[in-house]
């Protein structure tokens, strides 16, 4: 549920279709990932990225259409998906938007028009890679730890699933 104390705002599913609203969600996650936590720009944008490969939820605030935060949804299979890339502008992380960008990607996944034309749509396996500081947030979330503790970009993660039906 949104905070009540958050600006208006909106979450637009964004992927090669649209490539200004795709640059949105990489200059947001440059500025969070590259210029404030300083993680090395070479892989920051990759593979993942490609047309086809994945989709960015948008948030943006209402009505200057500002971008603030974004989450990539990588397509691994019909069956498993991975989230990532999960950033908010330092400005407004007091407002929730994390988990609120979470679950917009999760309503994303359960109402993708591959999904619904799906004869059998059975359930998702949606895992992430979390950096060890943030596992709490995404446990709230309902993710659950799988395996050891792992680096990343030179950063310690921890590798969680949760499955939605």
């Amino acid at each position: 549920m949104p905070s009540t104390d958050a600006p208006p705002h909106e979450f637009v599913p964004v992927d090669e279709s649209t490539p200004d609203l795709l640059q949105q969600c990489i200059d947001v996650r440059i500025a969070v990932f590259v210029t404030e936590q300083e993680f090395p720009l070479d892989t920051e944008i990759d593979k993942y990225d490609n047309p086809g490969v994945s989709t960015h939820i948008l948030l943006r605030l209402l009505p200057s259409l500002e971008p603030i935060g974004t989450i990539r949804i990588t397509h691994l299979s019909p069956t498993e998906k991975k989230l990532g890339r999960l950033c908010v502008l330092k400005d407004y992380r007091n407002f929730k938007f994390g988990k609120d960008l979470v679950l917009a990607a999760h309503d994303y996944l359960l109402s993708s028009p591959q999904r619904v034309e799906s004869a059998e749509p059975g359930r998702l396996s949606v895992a992430l890679h979390s950096q060890i500081y943030v596992k709490g947030f995404y446990a709230k979330c309902g993710y659950e730890e799988v395996g050891p503790e792992f680096d990343e970009d030179g950063a310690p993660h921890q590798k969680m699933v949760r499955y939605l039906t």
